[in-house]
């Protein structure tokens, strides 16, 4: 739906687009991040935020929400409770709810029931690791991603542990067809056994269209619940004594989830030859311990619209300009999920479990550099030049880093500008570009590269009935921090790069880009930008791209620019489909990934792709590759292979001249984002936000090894994708909640105290 005009354009950073729904509690918009990130806002109308009592129940639903990360959940990346209007921004999931689909397409095949039933045990199980219960499993909190279900609103969520909640004051919470007994009789009883109820009806709607308890009013349906027997008519086989056990009255007798999974793999057959391919599942061994041992109360919270607009695809789709980073970084590329593959719940890499390095991989690892050892920060710790404090905190921010040479540089929201020495892992500098106590929410910066002892950062200072905050490229001695030139930049048509020996600068009409020496910031030349287009460039090698789209409604086209790094003329110009990216250089030929139209997503994170487009750089023509299936999710591009990873841990590589897979491996590392490629050792490195580490070597697909997770998953904004860095034989990783540690790929389980 489009924005109304009184819609706010732009919301913490945040660029609204569209708008996903409305209820009575807020407002969904769909949002970009400036890294092109496609994201769900959720906005509280103005009547509730004067509410203290509002603010603290939307305040306890962001905690509940950061307390879950797992491959079926849909992070919270951001968000503002005590903002003027409170908000809170979550990935964005293309997809209807649950609840939509059968509305529109009626009950489900009993061949779909298997890998949603296996993706919401799975989501319980991560919501119940994190100590929590959701309280308010149901068809609209569910919704339908290409690789998999996704569980959402922890609004009347609460902590296992906690019973003096905001709510004890008698009022009932939750949705009644698909509440359980306790949740009507004693809410302080309420634990994980609950969501196993809620799951159970939930299934029985999914296969009869129809709850197990349904009524006329949900008094007379809350009566059903704690008295009478569910009505199972139409549901048979083995899934109808599954089914029974989970809506036990009483919680004891419900199965744990990791026997459910087991009784559910059982029980549904496997999809027809002509449904979406799913892989099978390593289950646990009988008798092996469930994950829900808790118990929890009730707490309301807010939500939107009952259809839970807030990950749908539906509505018109909007040309907005801020497609992704995701291409920007020369090397390393663009986040598209692999599709259609289901998740492995219990693939290597359990919970507090690494899995070793092989002997027959120890000989490809180089030996670290001289002075290294393991280390672990953030970028909150104290720096010895500089600003030595940190603005804010991880619960106030997230952060962004790269490498160059034996250091690491790193920014991000509420993040001053930072260098760690990448052998100890110790702060030697902090830009002194705002004061420790300043607002953190109020300070953005990004370290758009390092050349010529020279670090170029950009920065966005928050000002009070500022209609644009003040953007601006800062240069400074990687040395000791010190301010070497200072732009102000108006990048609303653009994003700033760092380009081989330059820095790419906005000027203030907005369409002029000069490219600087960064060491002193003198213009080498400028070029205009197509007029009313939103520009990303995009190094590949030692040349320039930029993919130019159209800021115009309905248009069908972006345009490609192949840039003169000598003098900023326009060297090719071509015009190409807008539901694309740019991928780099395959054989000489620009590619594209080429989004499905249909997919619900104009950006090209989280879309669906099922071509490579290839470009003749100098006449023009096109060639289309078909891939062999469809593919949702990151990948990058290097060594003329396509390395593919999914949001659930799957990770394909593919060749983008004849589409066909040339391999796919299980993981356990979720919402990795791009993976990383050493050519040296011929190893790709993923790295989730909670700090778990995998290493695939590039040719077969192995496994070479993976670790257990090291952050505290309750603290990872996730506004950014984690990433590893290589560096002299060693793996640093950088996770979004400014946690990074440094590790031996030789012996990745060896760590250190805090660095």
């Amino acid at each position: 739906m489009p924005l109304h005009k009184d819609d706010p354009r732009s919301l913490g950073g945040y660029r609204l687009v569209d708008r996903l729904g409305a209820g009575g509690m807020g407002i969904v918009y769909r949002g970009r991040s400036r890294s092109g990130r496609e994201v769900a806002v959720k906005v509280v109308h103005a009547q509730y935020a004067a509410d203290p009592v509002f603010r603290a129940r939307f305040r306890q639903e962001i905690e509940a929400a950061r307390r879950v990360s797992g491959a079926f959940t849909a992070p919270v990346l951001d968000a503002d409770p005590d903002a003027a209007a409170p908000w809170m921004a979550t990935q964005y999931v293309p997809g209807q709810s649950l609840a939509a689909r059968i509305r529109a397409h009626g009950a489900l095949r009993v061949t779909e029931l298997r890998p949603l039933a296996l993706g919401l045990v799975e989501a319980l199980r991560e919501i119940h690791r994190a100590g929590m219960v959701h309280r308010d499993l149901k068809p609209a909190n569910v919704l339908m991603a290409g690789d998999g279900p996704r569980v959402i609103d922890f609004g009347i969520s609460r902590a296992a542990e906690n019973h003096n909640t905001l709510t004890e004051t008698g009022q009932m919470v939750g949705t009644p067809p698909f509440m359980s007994p306790e949740q009507f009789t004693d809410a302080r009883t309420v634990g994980p056994a609950s969501d196993v109820f809620s799951l159970g009806a939930l299934l029985v709607y999914c296969v009869t269209g129809r709850g197990p308890f349904d009524a006329d009013s949900p008094y007379l349906t809350g009566y059903r619940v704690v008295h009478n027997e569910p009505v199972l008519d139409g549901v048979t086989g083995p899934l109808r004594a599954v089914l029974e056990r989970c809506l036990a009255k009483d919680p004891a007798a419900r199965p744990g989830l990791d026997e459910l999974a087991r009784e559910f793999a059982a029980a549904l057959p496997e999809p027809d030859p002509g449904d979406p391919r799913t892989m099978t599942l390593r289950l646990p061994s009988a008798g092996s311990p469930d994950t829900a041992t808790a118990s929890a109360g009730a707490t309301p919270g807010p939500g939107a619209d009952p259809d839970r607009a807030t990950g749908s695809g539906s509505g018109r789709r909007v040309r907005g300009r801020r497609r992704r980073t995701l291409w920007a970084a020369a090397g390393t590329l663009g986040a598209l999920v692999l599709g259609l593959l289901w998740y492995i719940p219990f693939g290597p890499g359990l919970p507090g479990v690494s899995r070793p390095v092989s002997s027959s991989s120890a000989s490809r690892w180089a030996a670290p550099p001289a002075g290294w050892q393991p280390w672990q920060t953030t970028v909150y710790k104290l720096a010895d030049r500089g600003e030595t404090k940190a603005l804010g905190t991880a619960a106030e921010g997230q952060s962004d880093c790269l490498s160059q040479g034996d250091s690491v540089y790193c920014g991000g929201h509420g993040v001053l500008p930072v260098r760690l020495d990448g052998r100890t892992g110790r702060t030697l500098w902090r830009a002194a570009l705002a004061p420790a106590g300043d607002d953190p929410s109020r300070y953005d910066s990004s370290v758009l590269g390092v050349y010529d002892g020279t670090v170029l950062v950009r920065e966005t200072i928050t000002e009070d009935g500022a209609e644009n905050n003040p953007t601006y490229v800062v240069a400074l001695d990687a040395a000791d921090s010190t301010q070497r030139w200072i732009r102000k930049v108006n990048d609303e048509n653009v994003e700033l790069i760092m380009a081989g020996d330059v820095v790419l600068t906005a000027e203030s009409d907005g369409r002029t880009v000069t490219a600087r020496s960064p060491r002193t910031g003198k213009a080498r030349w400028a070029m205009t930008l197509p007029a009313r287009t939103y520009c990303t460039f995009l190094p590949a090698g030692t040349d320039l791209y930029a993919q130019c789209f159209p800021s115009l409604q309905n248009v069908s086209y972006s345009w490609l620019l192949q840039v003169d790094t000598g003098d900023g003329t326009t060297a090719v110009r071509r015009r190409i489909p807008f539901e694309s990216g740019f991928l780099g250089v395959v054989d000489g030929h620009p590619a594209m990934a080429l989004a499905d139209a249909e997919s619900g997503s104009t950006s090209l994170q989280d879309s669906t792709f099922t071509r490579i487009l290839l470009t003749d750089p100098t006449t023009g023509g096109r060639t289309t590759t078909k891939l062999a299936k469809a593919y949702q999710g990151s990948v990058t591009l290097a060594s003329d292979t396509l390395w593919i990873t999914g949001a659930n841990g799957e990770v394909a590589a593919v060749s983008p001249l004849t589409g066909k897979e040339l391999w796919h491996t299980r993981t356990s590392v979720e919402n990795s984002g791009s993976p990383t490629y050493d050519s040296r050792t011929h190893t790709l490195y993923l790295a989730s936000p909670s700090g778990r580490v995998a290493a695939l070597d590039t040719r077969e697909g192995a496994l070479l090894w993976e670790t257990a997770p090291r952050v505290d998953t309750a603290s990872t904004g996730d506004a950014s994708d984690p990433k590893a860095l290589v560096y002299g034989g060693v793996v640093t990783v950088m996770t979004p909640n400014g946690t990074l540690f440094s590790l031996d790929p030789a012996h990745p389980e060896r760590k250190s105290g805090s660095g």
